[in-house]
Formats: structure tokens, sequence, C-alpha cells
């Protein structure tokens, strides 16, 4: 897991690179879809202490891209997605204890059946094989993908973005470490050594080699993984997640719900970006809800019926345009709308939002029901801040990604998520007639 920093040179060597990481994951992937999971556990909790143990030094590389970062003029959300505080450290060697304590999926069977002739099927879990993730900003990533990856059988190629390029080399150099002290294949884990797009784009024509892409980032981003891939993608582009309060929210209840989802770590995919709000319940929840996030230094965008009604209440609003329904801000911003009633906000939800993770506020357990079976999303809430859709907090152990595809995996992907299944098929010398 050398460092390189300069650009490669051609396209050639593009290739080059490409096909040596691809081939070396390959060969990785197989010898590691059949180590046992004590193996794989050791490696694990070794990564782990040395995590622990590497604090100091962590916090000191992950200056220098921080220091970077600001000098190239990174938006705020971006400088705290690949900030590394001693806490984020921490969480990142609990969330890898987390992930080895996690049974392991691979060999699990799904289903049996046996034929009157006595042949026996059996469908049982096994590693996808070489994963290669494309991300950005957040450096936990570079664990959270190894850690999952490698406990669920599979290889991986990890490509972080060049504003984290000092912080990601060293933590590949602990996982190289712990592999390397643990008897694991060397190629299990490996750090692409350029940022170079064109590098990537090689990479991603390996269909051969790489068995799926997950991309973790910008929308950007991921668009461009998606449209240059030859290999199948697993991806959300974007979160767009609303907060819908229906009209006998409780208003306490409400403001802490809003509040948590916006404010808690506005720059992440799972934070609130709308709020909408009952006509009914407008006049005495949206004072009270809008106070809370004003008094939390949130913008609040709205449309006439919401700007009218906290503009009596005393609080400064801005106008909301069209586009603001449709915005990911990744920061202190949240765009506010009255509307008619639940099947309004619901189609507002599908319309306007990403499928990702929308949350109600009711005491109506028919209305909650409603708005679960009909927001078309990976994760829907009730009397819960979206901040949950979460691989950690649903005990998945750290997370690979969330999805909005409907194919293979939709939310928070975990190990059974990194995990497809062959067929196991025993006979006693059956013939087909």
């Amino acid at each position: 897991m050398s460092a390189v920093t300069a650009p490669i040179a051609s396209a050639e060597d593009h290739a080059a690179l490409a096909g040596r990481l691809g081939r070396a994951a390959r060969a990785a992937s197989l010898v590691l879809a059949n180590v046992p999971a004590e193996r794989k556990n050791a490696a694990l909790l070794r990564l782990a202490a040395l995590i622990d143990e590497s604090a100091g030094t962590l916090v000191e590389v992950n200056a220098r891209d921080l220091a970077a970062g600001a000098e190239a003029g990174l938006a705020p959300a971006m400088l705290d997605r690949l900030k590394l505080t001693p806490a984020r450290i921490r969480q990142m060697a609990d969330g890898v204890r987390q992930v080895a304590a996690l049974p392991d999926p691979v060999g699990d069977e799904l289903e049996r059946q046996v034929r009157a002739d006595g042949l026996e099927i059996r469908k049982v879990r096994v590693p996808i094989g070489v994963i290669a993730i494309i991300y950005e900003s957040r450096p936990n990533v570079t664990i959270d993908c190894a850690a999952l990856c490698l406990k669920s059988g599979n290889a991986s190629i990890l490509r972080g973005g060049k504003e984290a390029f000092h912080s990601n080399t060293a933590l590949a150099a602990l996982v190289a470490r712990a592999l390397a002290e643990t008897g694991l294949p060397a190629d299990a884990v490996q750090l692409m050594p350029t940022t170079d797009r064109a590098a990537l784009t090689a990479l991603l024509q390996r269909d051969d080699l790489i068995h799926c892409v997950i991309p973790r980032g910008g929308e950007s981003l991921i668009r461009f993984v998606a449209q240059t891939s030859r290999i199948p993608v697993i991806k959300h582009y974007k979160g767009v997640c609303s907060i819908y309060l229906h009209r006998d929210a409780d208003p306490a209840m409400a403001a802490a719900i809003a509040v948590n989802a916006k404010v808690q770590r506005p720059s992440v995919c799972n934070a609130a970006e709308k709020l909408l709000v009952h006509r009914e319940a407008a006049p005495a929840l949206l004072p009270v809800v809008g106070r809370a996030l004003a008094d939390r230094k949130v913008e609040l965008r709205c449309d006439p019926d919401a700007a009218r009604i906290l503009g009596a209440a005393g609080l400064a609003t801005k106008t909301a345009t069209e586009t603001d329904w449709d915005e990911e801000y990744l920061d202190l911003i949240i765009a506010v709308k009255v509307v008619d009633d639940l099947p309004a906000a619901v189609d507002f939800i599908n319309t306007h939002g990403s499928a990702h993770s929308d949350a109600i506020v009711t005491r109506d357990a028919a209305a909650a029901e409603q708005f679960l079976n009909t927001v078309d999303s990976a994760a829907v809430f009730w009397n819960a801040s979206t901040r949950f859709n979460d691989g950690f907090e649903f005990g998945l152990g750290a997370e690979i990604g969330i999805s909005t595809d409907r194919l293979h995996a939709r939310g928070p992907m975990g190990l059974r998520e990194l995990c497809t299944y062959k067929f196991r098929v025993t006979g006693t010398g059956h013939v087909r007639g």
C-alpha cells in the first residue's frame, strides 16, 4: 500500500495499474472466501487495537489534509467530513470491534429443498468477490469498508479522494499491518496508490476482475462512477430527507426530532433538508419548531404560508424557490413548506425526495402506518430522527454505504448485503432424463 502522489504518466500505465490491482484482489478474494471467521476476527481485532494505538499520529496526519483542504477552499461541510477527531477515531475502532463481534454471514443457508428423487438443493451465502469502493472526504470510510469487506470474505480496492490522501494512506497502512500480523492475504485490502481520475476510469473498466463498485461521496462523483463503470454499481446520488409533522404531532417531540435530524451533523446524507407541516397544525407547531431550529443557527427557507406564520412569531426567514425543494444543502439550512394533508406530504416526498430517509411525527398510528407504507424510500421513520439510518445504529456494524437502489441492496449495507449466494446441489449419481 505504498503512496503515489504524482499522476501516472499514460493511459497504458493507468490500464496496467488497474489490471495489477484487479488481478491481485481477485486472487486474494478466492483465498479470503474460505478463511474461517476466527481468523478474520483476529485481523479485525488487531486492526481495532492498532487504530487506538495510533490515534495521536492519525490526528497529526489528518491535520495535513485539513490544512490543505482549507487552503484549497473546501466547504465547511467537506472539511467536517474530512476531520478525524479522537472521538471519531475511537468510533472507528469500536466499529471494527462491532463488525468482529457480528455473526459471519458466509455459508449461511438461505433455503433448502429435497426433490422427490432425493436431489438436495441448498442456497447459501457467499462473498461477492472483489469490491471497489470509491469515496471522498471521509477517511473513516477506509476502515469501515476494509472491515466489512474483510469480514464478509470480499477483497476490496479502495480509492479515496485527494483531499484525504495522507489520512487514507495512514489508515491503509494499519490495515496492511493487521493483515500481515494475522497471516491473511496482503492483497485482501488495497488502497489505490493515486487519486488520478484517469486511473479510476481504467479501474472501472475491469469488469473481468471486479464484481461490484460502491461509490460514496458527492453527487458528481457518484454520477461519474455510474456513467463510466462497466461494473455493476450500488449507489445513492444524494440525501434529500424530509421530516413531516402531522396535525397531531407533539410540539416538543417535533422540535427535538427536527433539530436532531437537521443539526446533529448537517453534512451527512441522512440529515433532514425539508420540513413539512400539516396545514391545520402549522399555526401552533411551526413557531415552536422554527424557533428551536433558529436557536441552533438554522436558516429557514419558507414557502409563503410558512413564512407568514414564522414571521408573525418574530422569526427571520428567506423565501424558498422551486429549486429549494430538490436541494441537498449539507449545511444549516432547511426548506419549510406547509402541506394540506398527509397525502400531500407523501406526494411531495416521493416527487422531490431522493428515496433515502424520511420521517413522520404523529400520535396517530393509522397516519403513521399510511406514511410508512406509501413513502417510497429506503428507510422510513415514525417519531424518530432520520439520523438513525446508519449501519452502526441499525446494529450492522460500520456500514459500507447507504443504497437507494432497488436491486441487490437497499438502505444501510452491512455484512449480509455484501454477500450474494450460490446453489449447492448434492446427488447420489443423479442424471437428468
